[in-house]
């Protein structure tokens, strides 16, 4: 996964791996999502702009061609910088897991 990669080759990749949906994001500039949580793990790749994301109390600032996975119902924060961010999105329901996990670093 990275800046190379076509949104096409992004999604078929993800679906291959079992994501059921796969989605463009667009945060507003300088928006913040105090602790929370999805019902839905998560794998996701930067492509604009720039975002924070707390996972553990630990901030990971992501810039185009960064990734990150996280888990369903993995407790998280996200702070988008002053042009906002987009980044590619595959996610996969909690109810097709068979356990939950935590915040992971993209492999």
């Amino acid at each position: 996964m990275g800046l190379g990669e076509t949104f096409e080759a992004f999604e078929a990749s993800a679906r291959a791996d079992g994501f059921t949906e796969v989605l463009v994001r667009h945060w507003g500039a300088d928006l913040v999502l105090d602790l929370h949580t999805h019902a839905f793990e998560a794998r996701a790749l930067v492509t604009q702009g720039e975002m924070w994301l707390t996972c553990e109390g630990l901030p990971r600032h992501l810039v185009p061609g960064d990734t990150f996975v996280l888990a369903a119902d993995a407790p998280h924060a996200e702070r988008y910088g002053p042009q906002g961010a987009t980044y590619w999105v595959a996610r996969r329901w909690a109810s097709q897991l068979g356990c939950l996990g935590q915040c992971q670093p993209a492999r």
